[in-house]
């Protein structure tokens, strides 16, 4: 760890990288982003090599912050270090304190009391369970997200088909919004339908980011079947008939892809 801070320090000294120079916590937060997805694709492809190294590039984006924050006089890696430490420890007082949690949803609804208790002590106004959720988060994580910490306190449905049910109203309203041609109904209604879907899927205990991404790979692999298919004969994608490709799409589906 040392030596990393100390190459982060060099990279932004007066004799370093230029592009390292000039960066600043605005122009660095695409690369927090982009990183911490590609830690999650080496997880999904399994190699613990790829894993080790894609936390490392996550943890260079932790260094290049605290570097530039140290360097404006805000804060240094040592505060970052200490301020998680001092919040685990808040935090698991079933842990470090007195208090009983019988299982992980009672360490959930722990969490998210003193998560509650910091906000309104920091703003000294009531707080929303909610207010913690980051906006910026891609929206069938934050519908996810915002629906789980509503479900701590028990604002849920009871179960997944109660919440599926939801879905099938969801969709009478979409059709009826489309026999009526009212563009800002439509996405009104299409996006409870997402949001009702969504539900139903943690419910399931299935995480809908990984779902509609694995769904987006299916249909990406069984295009590029097609592809292929139309090169092999010789045939313009733009050739072939909807049938046509529906036909080889099938064939896709049936080879396992």
């Amino acid at each position: 760890m040392e030596r990393l801070l100390k190459i982060m320090a060099r990279l932004r000294s007066p004799e370093g990288c230029p592009w390292d120079r000039q960066q600043t916590h605005e122009s660095l937060r695409p690369y927090v982003i982009e990183e911490a997805y590609e830690v999650v694709e080496a997880i999904d492809g399994g190699s613990s090599a790829k894993v080790a190294e894609e936390l490392g590039d996550l943890l260079l984006q932790v260094v290049f912050h605290a570097q530039i924050a140290s360097e404006l006089g805000e804060f240094t890696f040592s505060d970052v270090v200490e301020t998680i430490c001092e919040k685990l420890v808040r935090r698991h007082p079933h842990i470090f304190g007195d208090v009983d949690a019988k299982d992980a949803d009672q360490v959930l609804h722990n969490w998210e009391r003193i998560k509650q208790e910091e906000r309104q002590s920091e703003t000294g106004k009531p707080s929303s369970i909610l207010d913690a959720v980051p906006k910026y988060l891609p929206a069938l994580m934050y519908a996810n997200k915002i629906q789980e910490k509503a479900a701590r306190v028990g604002f849920d449905w009871p179960s997944a088909n109660e919440a599926a049910a939801k879905v099938w109203e969801e969709v009478g309203e979409l059709k009826e919004a489309m026999a009526g041609a009212d563009r800002e109904r439509i996405e009104d209604e299409l996006g409870d339908l997402l949001f009702a879907v969504v539900n139903v899927a943690r419910l399931l205990k299935v995480d809908p980011e990984g779902a509609l991404r694995h769904a987006g790979a299916k249909f990406a692999a069984r295009f590029k079947f097609i592809e292929t298919r139309a090169d092999e004969v010789g045939t313009a994608l733009e050739d072939m008939t909807l049938e046509e490709m529906d036909e080889v799409w099938n064939e896709a589906k049936h080879s396992g892809l």
